[in-house]
């Protein structure tokens, strides 16, 4: 088999790196000088136990240092560790911060967990703009900020006098079980009520498990919760409520607003171990299948303040798209699929620790790609897909209808060499052609709408954890993106989340919120007549026609 992808270290170049040892694997993490060993683990899902905020305050983060130099152990260290243990390298993982390449071993590895810690580099717990005025809050109280999505929920745990993220979680949303789509969760929910309490159930089990593990490893007291906001598509958070979640498969519904505010939230209160009196609020979606989540995303990028012709995309399982005119806020959604997030792909991947998040051509034909964590790759999340489909096409491997050349065998393209059974094929392609359709489609009907063209956009905000590793170049060469020029393309992250929490923290924001429902525009995009011509016209993997 012809070797055409392989794996080089990235960043490794220009930043140290820290290995971590084990009996199963060596693992290789580039790291950007400053932070603390827990954050580097923590950021590519190497845990180590924990019980508090890298304070040094539990004493359980134990590593020991093999090769390279760290500073002199600090006085806390002292209070667990005795000098047989600092002689032989042992530290708390919080206590070190690496400069140049280190070498550890995890002495106390933390328990396995669905959930993983949030950075700021990911754009999920922490916002890209400027933050709006907080509102006075007692001191040692904090909020929680939900994003309830279709393949993931998000979570961002604040302190609500100063606004800092205390900590943030990631995990996967268990409804998954009943389909990776919202329609076919809908259709269940719908055939069943046994089935709809299930799914109800799960999320907010869910919740309650990632709030446990943030009380557990980062020693905060749940108790002092007293503010939760969540935000989400519209068939998550009816399922949620269990409310009028039928009424999203009936067309006539599609651009209505759906009641599915729950009816008492009293029970989450228990579940999740927060104050008894904590405030519970479901923040409404626009209407159809149009949520909330896309509203925050509007809010927290303040997209309607920079004049007329800004567009914003929040890339996921149900696609949402916004479009700023000047006077009127333009929304639709589009059916993607779970594509954008790794799943429905043979090959795919969440953007998490062993996903090829980045592919490039060298000059030697071969294409070299990065990992996530930087460790095996185990397969590829959206933006390597993005990357790869634009390198195939770039070098004939790929015709823009979404053809195998006659270079490619018949199984696909091999991602890794020794790994047979990581391979793109010609199903996955047709997966992603669908999803790009759907979206080149909603961006199209908006402009249409809205009396814009291509020309008129002045801005393009890209949400979602799919667009934190996107290329721009080759998203815009495969018409993923409209072809503006790269700097008025902005990667924003989970818009979601951290609009979530803008609301929370700020009465400017949430009013923000609230007067956007009054500029409002929904779009159903399957009522537009000449929907099939502009959904197969995007299918092409070329730029997008009229640019």
């Amino acid at each position: 088999m012809p070797l055409w992808l392989r794996q080089r270290e990235r960043e490794g170049d220009s930043l140290p790196t820290l290995t971590v040892k084990s009996e199963k694997e060596e693992r290789r993490i580039p790291f950007s000088p400053g932070q603390s060993l827990r954050e580097i683990l923590d950021g590519a899902d190497v845990r180590v136990r924990a019980g508090c905020r890298g304070t040094g305050a539990c004493g359980l983060c134990l590593v020991r240092v093999e090769a390279g130099h760290v500073d002199e152990p600090k006085p806390n260290e002292s209070t667990y560790l005795n000098e047989e243990q600092l002689t032989e390298g042992v530290r708390l993982a919080c206590q070190v911060i690496p400069r140049q390449d280190l070498q550890i071993v995890i002495l106390s590895p933390a328990p396995e967990s669905d959930w993983r810690s949030l950075s700021s580099r990911e754009g999920r717990c922490t916002a890209r703009f400027a933050a709006f005025p907080l509102r006075e809050k007692e001191k040692d109280t904090y909020g929680l900020a939900v994003d309830l999505g279709t393949t993931h929920i998000s979570l961002s745990l604040l302190d609500l006098a100063n606004g800092e993220c205390l900590a943030g979680r990631y995990g996967p949303n268990p409804q998954m079980l009943f389909g990776s789509d919202v329609m076919t969760r809908l259709i269940t929910a719908s055939e069943s009520s046994e089935q709809a309490e299930v799914m109800s159930r799960q999320i907010v089990k869910a919740i309650g498990e990632a709030l446990w593990d943030i009380s557990s490893r980062e020693g905060i007291d749940l108790q002092r919760v007293k503010s939760i906001v969540l935000v989400g598509n519209t068939a998550m958070l009816a399922l949620l409520s269990g409310r009028n979640y039928s009424q999203l498969l009936q067309p006539s519904h599609w651009t209505r607003a759906i009641d599915c505010l729950p009816s008492h939230t009293d029970a989450w209160a228990v579940a999740w171990n927060v104050h008894p009196n904590a405030r519970i609020e479901v923040i409404p979606p626009l209407g159809g299948f149009v949520g909330s989540d896309l509203l925050a995303g509007v809010v927290t990028t303040r997209l309607t303040e920079n004049g007329a012709g800004c567009l914003f995309i929040d890339f996921g399982t149900n696609s949402e798209i916004a479009l700023w005119d000047g006077q009127a806020l333009w929304v639709t959604s589009a059916a993607g699929g779970p594509a954008f997030e790794g799943s429905g792909i043979e090959c795919g991947l969440p953007a998490e620790s062993g996903a090829i998040y980045r592919v490039d051509e060298q000059q030697d034909g071969i294409f070299d790609f990065a990992v996530i964590g930087d460790g095996q790759a185990r397969g590829i999340c959206g933006s390597g897909l993005v990357d790869l489909i634009a390198n195939l096409v770039k070098t004939d491997r790929l015709t823009n209808m979404g053809r195998f050349t006659s270079s490619i065998p018949g199984t696909g393209f091999a991602l890794v060499g020794d790994k047979p059974g990581i391979f793109l094929t010609k199903n996955g392609v047709d997966v992603f052609q669908r999803a790009k359709a759907a979206i080149g489609t909603g961006i199209h009907v908006l402009l249409e709408r809205a009396n814009m063209d291509y020309k008129d956009l002045r801005r393009l905000c890209v949400g979602g954890a799919f667009g934190s590793f996107l290329n721009i170049a080759n998203a815009q060469q495969i018409g993923l993106l409209p072809k503006i020029q790269p700097e008025l393309v902005e990667l924003c992250g989970n818009t979601a989340l951290a609009g979530c929490a803008d609301v929370m923290l700020s009465d400017i924001a949430a009013r923000h919120l609230a007067l956007l429902r009054n500029s409002l525009k929904i779009v159903n995009l399957s009522q537009c007549p000449n929907f099939d011509d502009i959904f197969l016209e995007h299918l092409y993997l070329q730029p997008s026609q009229g640019e």
